[in-house]
């Protein structure tokens, strides 16, 4: 394909997109397709030359309908993935500069407008300059980095050793056992062990970590010749939006010498907002905090910020310098490579750029009112409505409810509540998730898709009612 190709079918392809966005909320929310519908509709055989008409209509008739549309105004499901149309312009510029960020030298433009990009948005939710960032792929890869960084504090560095298998005592982490899942997948990737995994118990009524739990906890793993490695506190956990009280978490993390790391994946976007820095209010005491602007904010996946105070301690565990990468300005430069996994990074803070730049902080932060508003509002409907309750406290845009029509005993209930939101799902209408807590099943209601009005979520709060009604008609 020539330039010349290229710009012609990337016209045709910039307003499809543009197309597809103006019209998302005339689709299904929820993928239509069924399993293998998709991969039936590939070709068996590679393809040959296809003309740009003919892919976008294979995009129309084959991709789309098997998307569960997260840009779509009536998505209420895991948690918002907003891919605003500045970051999708900064990804197509990233991807068509075709940078490999290797090292400072294969694109020094690269690293400094990361190094540019993460000090911005360090200043836009409040952290000090002591705080330096990266950008991961995800919160997952940020909390794997931060507890190998743990393991090898507190090894002393063993990986250049006998690893663990020569520590003189097992290593623990503790988080609450509203953590998500990549913290459990975390700990095992780095070698700790599941039965060196502790998951504190919360309080029932906020899900917040129990903190005298964990440092019974901690004690306890202490008198029994065990060394407690890291704590990962919670700002927004997944399932109920529940936060954990970081500078409590922090003094415990000191009192024992372990790496604190802050997991606020989603929530961190709420820190651009100067009232709700409380809800971290004791972040400036951990060592690593990790948040996803790829969610809630816009950046659209993959890109997710990873800071830490001591970035020597970072670059300890994680550089790699092989001669080919070798360097007259080694040691005057930031090299990301040493930040993280992979030795290579593509061009990511491109998105925060064009976010910023395109669309500004002032309409963010906006938006994000206007989800936190939208929020309130729904939970004073549930509040309101007979036999509807809320299962945890709405403390930013997600609303945990469950209905009970009266007279079901627990197993019934759950089969009731996941009939009603399957046939909300089912009807496109919109999206919502169910979930666990207590091992009895809720809905989560998480605003926060880009265009989402007041008016829609109005109507997934009509559909959830109709829904309801139906379930407990036809148990």
């Amino acid at each position: 394909m020539t330039p010349e190709e290229f710009r012609e079918a990337g016209h045709r392809l910039v307003d499809w997109v543009a197309d597809l966005r103006a019209g998302i909320a005339e689709h299904p929310v929820q993928a239509q397709t069924a399993p293998g519908e998709v991969r039936a509709a590939m070709p068996t055989a590679p393809p040959g030359p296809t003309s740009v008409d003919e892919l976008i209509e294979q995009l129309d008739r084959v991709v789309v309908p098997g998307i569960t549309h997260f840009q779509h105004p009536r998505f209420f499901g895991w948690f918002p993935a907003n891919a605003s149309l500045p970051a999708v312009l900064g990804d197509l510029v990233s991807t068509g500069i075709g940078a490999l960020g290797i090292s400072w030298q294969s694109a020094p433009a690269l690293t400094e407008v990361e190094e540019a990009a993460c000090d911005w948005m360090r200043q836009l939710v409040g952290l000090s300059p002591e705080w330096r960032g990266t950008i991961q792929d995800t919160a997952s890869s940020a909390v794997l980095v931060a507890l190998m960084v743990a393991r090898e504090r507190a090894t002393g560095l063993g990986q250049y050793g006998g690893g663990l298998q020569a520590a003189p005592e097992p290593l623990c982490v503790y988080t609450s056992s509203e953590a998500h899942s990549s913290v459990q997948k975390a700990a095992l990737l780095a070698g700790y062990g599941f039965d060196n995994l502790r998951l504190i118990d919360v309080h029932p009524g906020t899900r917040d970590i129990d903190v005298d739990a964990l440092r019974a906890a901690v004690e306890g793993d202490v008198a029994a010749g065990r060394r407690p490695a890291a704590v990962v506190a919670n700002v927004g956990s997944t399932g109920v939006t529940a936060f954990d009280p970081v500078a409590e978490v922090v003094e415990v993390g000191r009192e024992h010498g372990m790496w604190v790391h802050v997991d606020a994946a989603m929530a961190g976007t709420a820190m651009l907002l100067p009232e709700c820095r409380h809800l971290w209010e004791g972040v400036e005491g951990a060592d690593s905090v990790s948040w996803n602007p790829h969610k809630w904010m816009g950046a659209a996946v993959d890109c997710s910020l990873f800071y830490v105070r001591d970035p020597e301690a970072l670059q300890q565990v994680m550089a790699t310098s092989p001669s080919y990468l070798a360097s007259s300005h080694d040691g005057e430069v930031t090299q990301y490579r040493d930040w993280g996994i992979p030795l290579g990074r593509r061009f990511r803070s491109l998105k925060l750029w064009f976010v910023l730049a395109l669309d500004g902080v002032e309409a963010v932060q906006e938006r994000v009112r206007r989800d936190l508003a939208n929020a309130a509002w729904l939970a004073e409907q549930v509040d309101a409505a007979p036999g509807w309750e809320r299962v945890a406290p709405t403390r930013l845009q997600t609303v945990c409810v469950r209905h009970d029509p009266g007279g079901l005993d627990a197993d019934a209930l759950d089969r009731h509540t996941l009939a009603w939101v399957v046939e909300v799902n089912g009807s496109g209408a919109a999206f919502l998730t169910p979930a666990q807590i207590d091992g009895r099943w809720m809905v989560r209601v998480s605003i926060g898709a880009e265009p989402t009005t007041r008016d829609d979520v109005a109507a997934a709060w009509e559909a959830m009612q109709a829904a309801a009604r139906s379930a407990a008609a036809h148990p």
